[in-house]
Parts: C-alpha cells; structure tokens; sequence
C-alpha cells in the first residue's frame, strides 16, 4: 500500500482483529489477520501491542501451547471504547477523503 500507517490506524486495525476473539488471541495470529489487509512486520506490530496494554486497552495473559507459554492478547472494555471511537472517527475521514475523490466537498 502506498499511503502511510499511523499509530492511530495501527491502534484502530489491532484493536479490531483482537476484538473478533473473545477470548483473546496470540500474537502471531494478530499479524497474520492484520497482513490480510496491511502489510505489516511482527517488529512493528509488538511494539503496537505493548502501547496498547500500557494505555490499558488490551490485557495480556499466558496460556500453554505444546508445551510452552503463549502470550494472548485480549480487549478490555476501555479498549472497546476506544475502537468504538476510532471506527465512528474512520467512517467521518474515509467519507470525506472518497467525496474527495470523487469530486465532492473541497
């Protein structure tokens, strides 16, 4: 992709893909959910990962996987907040940035 990533957009995409689990999810499997739409390396998605948990959107916890610890990474209501924002933030930019294009609102 052409267009450069914030670390809002990187925020809003991780806090998006952790979301979808429950659960939670790994690591790992974040930056492949994130890859099918961004590319992105794992270095610079982990530092994402710990400046959400720091801001206290996401909690992190070890779980056992063939015989050792997997970190998993979960959204706390804060961090459900936050993407609530950031998805009604996006809708508003992404409009006005396609009316753009389109010929629309200058």
């Amino acid at each position: 992709m052409v267009f450069n990533t914030g670390a809002a957009l990187l925020d809003a995409i991780v806090l998006a893909v952790v979301s979808r689990e429950k659960e939670g999810t790994y690591g790992y499997k974040i930056t492949l959910d994130v890859r099918k739409v961004l590319d992105v390396s794992e270095s610079t998605l982990y530092p994402v990962l710990r400046r959400l948990q720091k801001d206290e959107c996401l909690e992190v916890y070890d779980r056992q996987f063939d015989g050792r610890n997997r970190r998993y990474y979960r959204v706390t209501p804060k961090g459900m907040a936050q993407l609530q924002l950031y998805h009604e933030e996006w809708k508003l930019y992404s409009k006005k940035i396609s009316e753009l294009f389109e010929g629309g609102a200058a």
